[in-house]
């Protein structure tokens, strides 16, 4: 029954390497595969479910886990033991191993590859058989079902493809911001293996944020919203904050079960619980007041994952962020003092004078001599 399935699905898994340029049907078929994935772990899942399952029989469900590591220890022992290779296999995990090929070219690896996917398949009974899947090169290894590198799943394949497994860059967790930035430092550690290029990089998307230039759009979070009831009693959910808001003023504007709610983080004063910083996008946009944490999104966010990968070959992330400069905006008044004051005229009028020499401009900055003579970074006022 799972030979059947897991043929099937191996079908499908060669169909779409052939209907690759074709996206609608390339989607399709990896639905199906997955799919058949999962009616095969369910169907060894009910063998091992002695109270709800369907075919309860642990016995079977034993064995399979057991021949499943036994066949995965005996294929890691072939690759160490056999020295012509020299290989080593850096991760195996239940069906599945990594091996480390120091100082190979592309061409020697697909050739050992296939020769260690031959004989570990010549040392195990029919139908069991190891498959050669593809080449990294490079790879990073982060942890147990975290990975990334360049793919090369023939020989004649040119352009490797970015392959990522497990991390930031293919997960929904968090902002855009944090799998562009990631992905983009990946591929320049890839391509240059020059760490000064990726610090660069990390430092000015810093910069953009801490200056207020980064788009709104890349630093929204959208968590999904399980309904009121499905929730602790007092839980802090940003999902359940801002629909505790929208109710207050409009009953009908509840979101629907499952639906994502969008949110953002903003300043506010020190001590403030996170969930009381948590806003909706439209209300930033609208109140110029309101500024994006970006304190919050570099600290906690965008840095946490470039430490996991770049650590791992002794490079310190965190002390980029500490070398940059710190900037003090000059913002507005706050909406609660401006609404506890008379209003006047000049409130909703923009600003004719620069706001560098005072002088009357049509253009924000004046053209005469503050555009052509910026101010240098270091005059700025830290905090």
């Amino acid at each position: 029954m799972l030979e059947e399935i897991l043929k099937t699905r191996f079908m499908v898994k060669q169909s779409m390497k052939a209907y690759k340029q074709d996206r609608v049907l390339s989607r399709m078929l990896d639905a199906r595969q997955l799919g058949l994935k999962l009616i095969a772990n369910v169907t060894f899942g009910y063998t091992s479910a002695n109270f709800s399952g369907r075919m309860p029989c642990i016995e079977v469900g034993d064995s399979i886990v057991h021949k499943a590591r036994e066949t995965l220890e005996r294929a890691i022992k072939l690759v160490n033991d056999t020295k012509k290779w020299g290989a080593r296999v850096v991760y195996g995990d239940t069906d599945s191993m990594f091996v480390l090929l120091k100082g190979a070219t592309k061409e020697q690896s697909f050739k050992i590859g296939q020769e260690i996917a031959e004989a570990v398949t010549a040392t195990n009974p029919k139908p069991v058989k190891l498959k050669f899947e593809k080449v990294y090169l490079p790879c990073v290894l982060q942890t147990k079902k975290r990975y990334v590198g360049y793919m090369y799943e023939t020989l004649e394949q040119k352009d490797p493809i970015f392959d990522a497994k497990g991390i930031e860059t293919v997960r929904r967790d968090s902002c855009p911001a944090v799998s562009k930035i990631l992905e983009r430092s990946l591929k320049l550690l890839f391509e240059t293996r020059d760490i000064s290029l990726i610090k660069q990089y990390v430092q000015r998307q810093c910069m953009k944020l801490l200056e207020g230039k980064a788009s709104i759009q890349d630093f929204i979070f959208a968590k999904e919203y399980r309904g009121s009831f499905s929730y602790k009693p007092g839980a802090c959910v940003p999902a359940l904050e801002l629909t505790r808001k929208m109710l207050t003023y409009d009953r009908r504007s509840e979101p629907r079960v499952g639906e994502r709610v969008p949110y953002v983080i903003i300043y506010g004063t020190p001590g403030v619980p996170l969930i009381q910083l948590v806003r909706r996008p439209v209300e930033v946009l609208q109140d110029p007041t309101l500024r994006l944490n970006a304190t919050y999104y570099m600290t906690k966010q965008i840095l946490p994952p470039l430490a996991r990968i770049f650590s791992l070959i002794g490079i310190d992330v965190f002390s980029w962020y500490h070398e940059l400069p710190r900037i003090q905006k000059a913002t507005s008044s706050s909406r609660n003092e401006i609404e506890g004051r008379k209003g006047t005229i000049s409130q909703y009028f923009t600003t004719l004078h620069c706001p560098v020499c005072d002088d009357l401009t049509q253009h924000g900055i004046c053209s005469k001599s503050c555009c052509s003579h910026p101010q240098p970074r270091n005059s700025r006022v830290g905090t």
